[in-house]
């Protein structure tokens, strides 16, 4: 067994020395696990992925990234793993080619996990809106539903509400799941 010569002092210590893949999530010091995501939820972010990249791709807008991938909205207690970002062209900065985000996204969506809806709408809502993430969305894969919310005076401002689709103002566009 290997010694750890300099044991982790803070959480996100320890959550930069879990294993790659691991899905982790610091949020305001506290490290929260998550299980591997379920089928349909796995099928709603490859079918959101694909449409989203080529509309970015095409119109030269920016970057999609998906989970697992850390995004480090703060140096010490918040680390994120979002199912979905987005980063548009004028912050591509944030991306470290070496490793990963550091920065806010302009865009991100999350899909429901079975005992998850509050870690997504309240705690992960309040912490993206805190950040200044201008679009954040929330899809429950059992039903479809979607739900869009625009940073509006540092306020999330509830601005769409359907099922099997998103309709990004930030990207000027709908996208079916």
């Amino acid at each position: 067994m290997e010694e750890v010569v300099n044991p982790p002092r803070t959480i996100m210590e320890v959550f930069q020395m879990l294993p790659e893949g691991t899905l982790a999530e610091v949020i305001e010091n506290t490290l929260y696990m998550s299980p591997t995501p379920i089928t349909n939820h796995q099928r709603i972010i490859r079918k959101l992925s694909v449409q989203i990249d080529l509309h970015l791709t095409a119109n030269n807008l920016g970057e999609l990234f998906f989970a697992p991938f850390d995004v480090f909205l703060d140096k010490t207690s918040n680390a994120v793993q979002p199912d979905i970002l987005v980063i548009l062209t004028e912050n591509l900065g944030i991306i470290d080619e070496k490793s990963t985000i550091h920065g806010v996204p302009d865009l991100i969506v999350e899909i429901l996990s079975p005992g998850n809806r509050k870690h997504d709408l309240v705690i992960k809502r309040a912490l993206y809106e805190k950040f200044g993430v201008k679009e954040y969305w929330v899809i429950d894969p059992a039903t479809k539903e979607s739900i869009g919310f625009s940073l509006k005076d540092h306020s999330y401002v509830e601005f769409y509400k359907g099922n099997g689709e998103i309709h990004s103002q930030l990207l000027n566009r709908p996208f079916i799941f």
